[in-house]
Order: C-alpha cells, then sequence, then structure tokens
C-alpha cells in the first residue's frame, strides 16, 4: 500500500495540486464532521473519496463547492488560495458537481437546462444560440451524446446524467465532484459513463468521485483517498490497493465482502402472485401481468432500474396500493382492494415490510427508537398492558434489539433523525425481521447504508432465508442482487422480462434485460 504523503510538501518541479485541502475543520454544534483534513488532488486523474456514512464526505465536498464554510483551514486551486464562500465561487474556480439527485427542470429541454443560470443577457435567444453551438463541440469531444432539444422528463436517466456534466463543462469546469453517480443508472450505463470519465480525465480534466462501491474505485480511479469518523485516514494510489484493504481502513476491522450463504433449499410456495396490475392516479399501467412465486427458503431477488414497477409491486404487498389480479399468501388469497388491503392487514397475516424510503415509509423522524421499534406492531399483546400501552416493557425490548442489531448509539431515548443512515435501517430491519414474518419484503436493504453495516444486514437476511422464511428482495445494486438472491426476476416497464439463477447468468446479460431486451435476444 502507497504512504500517505504529507500535504503542502510538493516536487519542485511536479505540477501543483488542482486542488489542495489543508487542515478542514468543520463542526455542527457538538458533532465534529470535519476534523483537520488534508487532501491533495493532481489535475488530470480520477480522484476516488470513500467512508462510512457519517464519515465527512459529503461535508467536505460541500465546503468545496461552498455550500458549507469551514471553520478553519486553507482551500487551493491551481496552487492559488481561493476563497469558496458559495457555489458561484466555486463554479468560478472552475469546479462544477454533479449531483446524487439530479438538479435539472424536467419541462424543460437539453438546452435551455444547460443555458440555465449562466445566461448572457436579457435576451435569451442569444445564449440558447451560443450553448448549441458550445454543445456541439462539447458533445463531439466527450462523447456525451444528448439531443439538445428533447425535453428533459422525456429522456433517461443515463442521458439526463450527461446534461448535468455538459452544464458543468458548458460552465468551463476543470474540476468535476460527482456524488454517486451510478445509483440510478444500468450496467451498461455505467460503464459509458466511466468511459466518458476516462475521456474527460485523458483531455486533461480532474475528476473527484464520491461512492461506496469499491468495485467501482478499483475499475475508474487513479487514487482513493479513504475518510473515518470525520478524519483522512489514508491516501494511495488504486493500483498498489485492494477492496479488502480500503473496507478494513473504511472501517477499522477486516470485512467480509462477499455474502456468505449454504445453497437455498426451497420448500412450499409462500406467495404466489399471477396477473397482477397496477394503474397509478394519472391513467399510467405500472404493473403490467405479473406472474411470481416465492418459495419457503429462498430469497427471490428483483432487479432493474428504478421505476420500472418494483416499487408499485412492494407497494402492494405491503398494503399501500390496490391492484387487480391474483395474490395467495400459503395458499390463501390476500385482499388487493377494500378492506384487508392495508399494512396492519398484512402484518396479520405474517408479512413484514422493509420500505424503500427508510425515512418517509420506515421511521417517524422525531419519534424515540424505542417509539418506532413498536411503529406499526404497537398494539401488539407484548406491547400492552390492558388499554394501554407498556412504555417499559417497549424500552427493554428496543434496548435488547439494539443490542443484537449493534444499532449505535444503543439509546431507545435517541430520536430516529439523530442516528446514522446505516443505523436507521437497522431499527427498521430489527423491528421487521424479529416479528418471525412468513414473508419479508426487502427494499432497497443497504441504499445509502456504509459497508460495516452492508454485512450485518446482509447476514440478517440470509439468517431468516434459512430459518425457512420466504424474501422478496427489491435492490437497484445489481451486484447485491446477484450476491444475495437464490433466483433472480429482472423488471423493466412494469414487466418481468425474464427469470435468472444467479449462478447461470453474468451482469451482461441481466443489464440487457434491464434495459428491456427480450430474454431471447439477452
Amino acid at each position: 500500500m502507497a504512504a500517505h504523503r504529507e500535504p503542502g510538501r510538493q516536487d519542485t518541479a511536479a505540477p501543483a495540486p488542482a486542488i489542495e485541502l489543508r487542515g478542514i475543520s468543520k463542526a455542527f454544534g457538538p458533532v465534529q464532521a470535519n476534523k483537520d483534513i488534508s487532501i491533495r488532488v493532481m489535475p488530470g486523474t480520477i480522484h476516488g473519496i470513500i467512508g462510512e456514512n457519517g464519515a465527512g464526505k459529503s461535508t467536505l465536498m460541500s465546503i468545496l463547492y461552498g455550500f458549507y464554510k469551514a471553520d478553519k483551514g486553507e482551500i487551493f486551486i491551481s496552487g492559488k488560495q481561493t476563497q469558496i464562500p458559495d457555489s458561484q465561487a466555486a463554479i468560478a474556480a472552475g469546479i462544477g458537481m454533479v449531483f446524487q439527485h439530479f438538479k435539472l427542470v424536467q419541462n424543460f429541454t437539453v438546452l435551455e437546462n444547460i443555458v440555465l443560470g449562466a445566461e448572457d443577457g436579457v435576451m435569451l435567444t442569444p445564449s440558447l444560440a451560443k450553448a448549441r453551438k458550445v454543445l456541439v463541440e462539447l458533445e463531439q469531444e466527450y462523447g456525451l451524446n444528448v439531443d439538445p432539444d428533447a425535453r428533459i422528463e422525456d429522456i433517461g436517466v443515463g442521458k439526463q446524467q450527461r446534461v448535468e456534466i455538459l452544464k458543468a463543462l458548458y460552465r468551463q469546469a476543470e474540476i468535476l465532484i460527482l456524488d454517486e453517480p451510478t445509483g440510478v443508472l444500468t450496467p451498461a450505463e455505467a460503464d459509458q459513463l466511466f468511459r466518458i470519465l476516462h475521456r474527460l480525465r485523458d483531455e486533461g480534466k480532474t475528476i473527484i468521485l464520491i461512492t461506496h462501491k469499491l468495485r467501482e474505485i478499483m475499475n475508474a480511479t487513479d487514487t482513493v483517498s479513504v475518510m473515518r469518523r470525520g478524519e483522512m485516514t489514508a491516501t494511495v494510489s488504486t493500483s498498489e490497493t485492494s477492496p479488502e484493504q480500503l473496507a478494513e481502513l473504511m472501517v477499522g476491522r477486516k470485512v467480509l465482502l462477499r455474502v456468505d450463504k449454504a445453497p437455498a433449499e426451497p420448500g412450499a410456495p409462500i406467495l404466489e402472485i399471477e396477473k397482477l396490475g397496477v394503474v397509478d392516479e394519472k391513467g399510467v399501467e405500472r404493473l403490467k401481468g405479473i406472474d411470481l412465486t416465492v418459495r419457503a427458503g429462498e430469497i427471490l431477488g428483483i432487479a432493474g432500474v428504478a421505476g420500472n414497477g418494483q416499487s408499485e409491486l412492494l407497494e402492494v404487498l405491503g398494503g399501500m396500493r390496490e391492484a387487480r389480479g391474483n395474490i395467495r399468501l400459503n395458499g390463501a388469497p390476500l385482499s388487493l382492494s377494500g378492506r384487508g388491503c392495508d399494512g396492519q392487514a398484512r402484518r396479520q397475516r405474517h408479512i413484514a415490510h422493509v420500505p424503500e424510503d427508510r425515512q418517509r415509509e420506515g421511521l417517524i423522524m422525531d419519534f424515540h427508537a424505542w417509539e418506532n421499534v413498536a411503529f406499526g406492531y404497537h398494539r401488539d399483546d407484548i406491547y400492552c398492558n390492558g388499554v394501554f400501552t407498556d412504555n417499559a416493557t417497549l424500552r427493554r425490548d428496543t434496548e435488547a434489539k439494539m443490542k443484537r442489531f449493534d444499532v449505535r448509539p444503543p439509546d431507545p431515548w435517541l430520536a430516529a433523525k439523530n442516528f446514522s443512515g446505516g443505523n436507521q435501517q437497522k431499527i427498521v430491519v430489527a423491528r421487521e425481521i424479529e416479528r418471525n414474518p412468513d414473508l419479508l419484503l426487502v427494499g432497497q436493504p443497504t441504499r445509502g447504508v456504509d459497508i460495516g453495516a452492508i454485512e450485518f444486514i446482509h447476514k440478517q437476511i440470509v439468517a431468516l432465508r434459512d430459518q425457512g422464511k420466504a424474501i422478496l428482495l427489491v435492490s437497484v445494486e445489481l451486484e447485491e442482487i446477484c450476491a444475495l438472491s437464490d433466483r433472480i426476476a429482472v423488471m423493466f416497464d412494469g414487466q418481468i422480462m425474464g427469470e435468472r439463477l444467479p449462478g447461470e447468468t453474468d451482469e451482461k446479460e441481466l443489464g440487457l434485460l434491464m434495459a428491456g431486451v427480450s430474454g431471447e435476444a439477452a
């Protein structure tokens, strides 16, 4: 592993760093988000930054892009000390940022989005004409092909991301920061993105890549910096490290990067779905005749790019949305409308649900941890003393769950909003798994979760399968789907494009199915 070089010391013959941060510190009240961080990013390189949730990556990049002001420390751009009080100053310094959630106006065209905020005057026509000319040049130079007259709402997420990159390049960015750029992309789109980033690097641009995916770090970057608990623990050459070493630097202990599980021993069908259809409130058909079966003792993974019907499938099964068709649980019909079609009725049928969005659907963020542990189960006999809730029993139960699931800090009185994302997810997983369900619905189990918590959550899901439970897993992380699932069904545009066994397929074939290519063609 390469040694960490002392910031501020550089060979006089070497070029100045594109970015150098010296002694950056930032606190939010008693929480020290960044502590005396120094980092050097050389020009014409792709520099990865990784770390657990709460490690301080986003805070550091927000300081660089002018969203936050550091309590102390210095920023140097191309060797010159630079003040960045806001994002306009960052843009003026040649820094562009592509956010995880795109900042695009959906009913504007590509060209209008690129010009927005960078107009040359009150008359829009000259700005659009200039942008169109520059856009053609940028597309040709970097392979960022996209129709300038297409509306954002009519193009896919892969092309929307290209628009964000073009916006930054149009503003003459020499330094690009990308925050979790592949979260909404198919494998093919992710590969195309990294080809574009390598081309940008080869043309002299400097890229900072924030991602929790170690494989992307290994494949895409030249150098990687590791953060832990607000401090910089190491900066290494990517070619001289490994995923295992990086994971250990992130977490402070050895981490099992693969899912360790025995072959499944499927039993009788638990969940049987026939011709399931959903039409949303706008009249758009979201599910189109879905047929699926999940057996006892197996994990069925649903792969697909977000927005292709997976969320609606979970909502129907979890009692959050009405539908047409037939569903049987343990051979008995499951209500799809009217009475019996709600979360409480599903729980009574022994269905547990870890929702995709823990903060909106899984937790009440202002409530204490002990209140959230009972969320949806507060009328159970174990929590009741006559007609009243037995809060003392509930708090003791929460303490036990926190210990078993390694929730940090193990404080039942702490509000859900004060836990990190990984520990919020552990609270939800503990609540649902410990109900001993026949069927567990899991949506995006490790979204925004650090590598240590990922390892733990995966173990809990596999353990439940080994107890003979049926598990329906939805994840946009194809690597997670392949590692956890015993069978994989791929969804596109509300339909099942095909089913595969993990050992008999690969990410290329699954990626084609996710893009809507038929099973035979894939």
